[in-house]
């Protein structure tokens, strides 16, 4: 026999799709051509799988092989094709028989000394051969229990190209997952701890109850990042499709932590702010790579000194921050990720940051207005909630009263989620910030007039966009589902207006 076939998984992005492994090994000089769009890792797959070949005790064909990956329209990355590459060829040379990898998936890195390593985006991978219908895998052993999450999938895992010979020619046993083991205890900061600051208290909950996007303005000391590093833990903690969705995107990162469990908690993403733009939206070489905000997908994405970041990196968020994807075009093709992140933005009100606040500032007020207006109109016009908080006092930082804790606090907030998703249900939508404006304003939803006149002039008066119209009304229906009304109330878009604007803190 001198063609055999194996089925492997390429990763585009987020997305995965079922290659085929071909070999052909012919008559002729010796040599190993491989095609169907490979990247440099996979030009170099060639001498990874030849000596790990050799060194796992096998026979190398002294024949012209080729080796193609379909569909060969399809850019193949990385070297989670090595294993697969080395069982076919091995099959193809007629010292394996292949029957028993018949419809089964082969993943892993290949070392020279034949061990099989560890890949990155295995979840996604498994998922995407899951739905083209494979139903057995076999990966590196140090992702077997990563693979093991998709349901409807038997994983088995190996850790050395031997092994696997072993199982395909003898039937020795593969390795099965590690039990999954009961996930740790949650913790971390609680809302608890925060001290006074009422007004951001409140915009943090109602940030969390409807998806909203943040911005928290005041002087130094007074909880900006305090408060911002407690939004997740008043989130609801992830569903299986969302928490598959952030662990597939963690998995592509490298980032999955150890025991590679699904990412249940809501993930939060604070970059410092040198920061650059690929590390913020993604990009890298070759194919781009998720960056802080889709890694930061369902959960929070906090930019602390937010003014200090680079112009470039503030702006590149404005369209993913619309369309909650961001697509990454390079020469080597495009990759789409997700980026439904909440936005959390935190500044001093100008360059002193003085902590008595504005009424001992010593920067003149051009220096005032430069500072702030690094964050630009169309990005601000983006966040729902800007909140300025006032200096800390000390009968504030010294009550012995004890604070609303996050279980608390998140206990308010999944109930108004469930008014929410049960109201929107008929648009498919579950939270009042992917509420479409056209849909806010035509009936049943659309408010009466007597509840929206201030907005309405605010609107005809340029003082408030188009945009900003429409994220006003978001923000009153979850002041409305978190105060345990049908409907906003004139009341309820007044507060809106003044969360919007800043001009009620």
């Amino acid at each position: 026999m001198s063609y055999a076939r194996v089925l492997c998984v390429g990763l585009v992005g987020v997305t995965g799709h079922l290659v085929e492994v071909e070999a052909d090994l012919a008559p002729g000089l010796p040599a190993v051509v491989i095609s169907g769009l490979p990247d440099t890792a996979l030009h170099e797959a060639r001498d990874r799988v030849r000596a790990a070949v050799v060194n796992s005790g096998q026979r190398w064909p002294n024949r012209r092989i080729t080796l193609n990956l379909l569909p060969a329209t399809l850019p193949k990355f990385g070297s989670a094709f090595d294993l697969a590459i080395a069982v076919a060829l091995l099959g193809g040379s007629g010292e394996l028989p292949l029957l028993p990898l018949d419809g089964v998936a082969v993943l892993g890195e290949l070392g020279l000394d034949g061990a099989v390593r560890p890949v990155r985006g295995v979840l996604p991978m498994v998922a995407a051969a899951a739905q083209a219908g494979v139903r057995r895998v076999i990966v590196p052993a140090g992702n077997a229990a990563e693979a093991a999450v998709v349901p409807g999938v038997l994983v088995r895992g190996v850790d050395t190209l031997h092994r696997l010979v072993a199982f395909v020619r003898d039937g020795a046993p593969l390795i099965e997952p590690p039990a999954d083991d009961p996930p740790p205890a949650v913790t971390g900061p609680d809302l608890a701890e925060v001290a006074g600051q009422g007004v951001g208290r409140r915009a943090l909950e109602l940030a969390a109850a409807g998806g909203h996007h943040l911005a928290l303005i005041g002087p130094p000391g007074a909880g900006k990042t305090m408060l911002a590093e407690r939004l997740p833990s008043i989130l609801p903690q992830l569903e299986d499709d969302a928490a598959l969705e952030v662990t597939a995107l963690h998995s592509i990162a490298g980032l999955l932590p150890a025991g590679g469990r699904l990412i249940r908690r809501p993930p939060f993403q604070a970059p410092h702010h040198t920061a650059t733009v690929s590390s913020i939206v993604g990009g890298g070489s070759g194919l781009a790579r998720p960056g802080a905000i889709s890694l930061a997908h369902r959960g929070v994405l906090f930019l602390d000194e937010a003014p200090e970041f680079s112009k470039a990196a503030l702006e590149a968020l404005r369209q993913p921050l619309e369309r909650g994807r961001v697509l990454l075009s390079r020469s080597r093709g495009a990759a789409e990720y997700p980026a439904g992140a909440q936005l959390v933005l935190a500044a001093n009100p100008c360059p002193c940051a003085n902590p008595a606040g504005d009424d001992r500032c010593e920067c003149p007020p051009l220096a005032r207005r430069r500072y702030l207006g690094r964050l630009s109109g169309p990005l601000l016009d983006r966040i729902d909630l800007r909140v300025r908080l006032q200096p800390m006092r000390a009968a504030e930082l010294m009550e012995t009263t004890t604070h609303e804790s996050s279980a608390l606090v998140a206990g308010r907030v999944v109930a108004a989620r469930q008014a929410a998703a049960r109201r929107w249900a008929e648009l498919g939508r579950r939270l009042n910030a992917e509420i479409p404006g056209p849909d806010l304003r035509r009936l049943p939803w659309r408010l009466p007039g007597r509840d929206t006149a201030e907005l309405r002039a605010r609107l005809d008066s340029g003082s408030l966009s188009a945009r900003g119209f429409d994220r006003v009304i978001r923000l009153a229906w979850t002041i409305a589902d978190l105060d345990g009304r049908a409907r906003p109330e004139k009341e309820d878009v007044g507060e809106a207006i003044a969360l919007r604007t800043g001009e009620g803190t």
